[in-house]
């Protein structure tokens, strides 16, 4: 799948690195220099220019992806015009990240087809650790799919992830394992990483499917 990511502050940049590491198709827009320059790392094509311009947007073939995703802060001004731009350019798919319910009805009525707003989706992530304990943490990044940390089940500790076959069993993809014990995060952890009852693990994927990993 191909996604465009427009203003890489934290939540941008955090959309773009889980989409890339899933092994899909990504382009960043930023005029921040050094937000463009970091994020070449999970990004198949990272650019330097004001999305505000229509030209520039014009030139991205955004028309041609799965889903744009606008993130510029509290600019409402900026995120309005962007959207207004991507609604002319027929975006299949506009998620803009709002600072508030009243922007997020703006931004609805100028062509958002679908809003993030922060505080409601933390409480949705209380929800979420409250109903299934053995997910720690949960970023929606789509109506599909969620960035999750979970526990590892009883059944999972001491495997590899070769012998668990999470992508094959499950349809999810294991991006990172945070170790409590030492404390270290590694990124695309190798297939022969055995699994311990401290790991939680960082995972890709549809709700439904990741749901079902208990």
């Amino acid at each position: 799948m191909k996604f465009g990511v427009i203003g890489l502050g934290n939540f941008g940049a955090t959309v773009a690195r889980a989409l890339f590491e899933g092994g899909h198709e990504v382009v960043v827009l930023d005029r921040d220099k050094g937000r463009v320059q970091a994020a070449q790392k999970f990004a198949s094509q990272a650019i330097i220019a004001d999305a505000t311009q229509k030209k520039v947007l014009e030139e991205l073939g955004l028309d041609k992806m799965d889903a744009v995703v606008v993130s510029l802060g509290k600019d409402l001004s900026a995120s309005v015009l962007v959207t207004l731009y991507l609604r002319d350019l027929k975006v299949k798919k506009i998620v803009v990240k709002i600072a508030s319910e009243d922007h997020g009805r703006v931004l609805e009525k100028v062509g958002a087809t679908e809003i993030v707003f922060p505080e409601k989706d933390m409480a949705l992530r209380l929800a979420q650790s409250l109903t299934s304990p053995n997910i720690l943490d949960y970023l929606p990044l789509s109506p599909e799919f969620s960035l999750i940390e979970l526990a590892p089940p009883k059944d999972f500790i001491g495997k590899s992830l070769a012998e668990l076959r999470l992508r094959s069993r499950y349809g999810v993809n294991v991006l990172a394992v945070r170790q409590i014990i030492p404390e270290k995060m590694i990124i695309n952890p190798p297939a022969d990483f055995v699994i311990k009852d401290s790991d939680v693990l960082v995972v890709l994927g549809r709700r439904e499917d990741i749901e079902r990993i208990k």
